[in-house]
C-alpha cells in the first residue's frame, strides 16, 4: 500500500518510484496494478449515489443543515484529467483547449464526499453531454423534490439547477449569487482531490483502461481520508 500510495503522489515514472524505495520497476508496476484493483473493488461501498426515498430525504436534510439552497442534495460538475492521445480514436479525446483529457464527471454532497463519478468519456464530451447519458440523471429524473446544483454549462431540468444566464437585478441575481457560493463545494472537492494525489495534475502515460481505475482509485481514497476526518492536504504538509 505504501508504494502505491507514493505512485498516486509522486507523478514521476514508476522506474523513478522503484529507485527511490529500492525495488525494481516490474514490481511497482505489479503492485500499483494489484492494490489498485483492491480498491476499485470498494468503490460501491466508498461513492455511493442516494436512491431511496429515505436516502435522498436525509442527504437533503445534511444540506439544508449546512447550506441554505432549498431542496438541493449536491453538486456536479466535470474536471479534465490529462492522457497520452489514443491510438484508436485519438481526436475524440482533444479538448476545447487541444489537449488530450478525459472529462470527469462528478457529484458531492454536502459533507464534501463524492456521491458518483463518470470517467468513461473522452475530452471532446461536452458537460451536458455526459450529464443527460449518466445514470445519476436517470435516477434522479424520476424522483421529486431534489435537485442538484450546476454551472451554466448544464441545462436547467427539474432534477437540475443552474444559473440565469441574463439575470435581471433582484431575484435572479440573488439567485446566482447563492447557486454560485455553493457550487464552490465541488471546485474545492476537485481541488482537493488533486492535491492529495498530485499524480491527477500530470499526463497520465499509462495505458487508458489504467488511468480509468487510478482515478476511481483516488475518488475512493478520498472518501474515505474525508470520512476519517483527515485535514485537507494543504494544512498536512503546511
Amino acid at each position: 500500500m505504501k508504494l502505491c500510495l507514493r505512485y498516486l503522489g509522486d507523478p514521476g515514472y514508476q522506474q523513478g518510484i522503484g529507485q527511490k524505495l529500492g525495488v525494481s520497476q516490474p514490481t511497482v508496476s505489479r503492485t500499483v496494478d494489484r492494490v489498485m484493483n483492491s480498491i476499485v473493488a470498494q468503490s460501491n461501498e466508498w461513492i455511493k449515489f442516494p436512491t431511496t426515498n429515505h436516502e435522498l430525504m436525509e442527504i437533503k436534510r445534511i444540506w439544508q443543515s449546512m447550506y441554505k439552497f432549498p431542496t438541493a442534495i449536491g453538486v456536479i460538475d466535470c474536471t479534465h484529467i490529462g492522457i497520452l492521445k489514443p491510438n484508436r480514436h485519438g481526436d475524440e479525446y482533444i479538448n476545447r483547449k487541444g489537449k488530450p483529457t478525459l472529462n470527469v464527471q462528478a457529484t458531492c454532497d454536502a459533507r464534501e464526499m463524492f456521491t458518483s463519478v463518470d470517467v468513461s468519456w473522452p475530452g471532446s464530451v461536452h458537460d451536458s453531454g455526459i450529464w443527460r447519458n449518466s445514470q445519476t440523471r436517470l435516477q434522479l429524473i424520476i424522483k421529486a423534490n431534489v435537485v442538484l446544483l450546476g454551472d451554466d454549462g448544464y441545462g436547467i431540468e427539474p432534477c437540475l439547477m443552474t444559473p440565469f444566464r441574463n439575470p435581471t437585478p433582484g431575484a435572479e441575481i440573488n439567485y446566482n449569487k447563492l447557486s454560485k457560493q455553493e457550487r464552490a463545494i465541488i471546485e474545492r472537492c476537485f481541488g482537493q482531490l488533486k492535491r492529495r494525489f498530485p499524480i491527477l495534475q500530470s499526463v497520465f502515460r499509462v495505458k487508458l483502461e489504467n488511468v480509468l481505475k487510478i482515478i476511481i482509485a483516488c475518488i475512493v481514497l478520498y472518501n474515505v481520508a474525508t470520512s476519517l476526518g483527515d485535514p485537507d492536504f494543504e494544512l498536512v504538509v503546511s
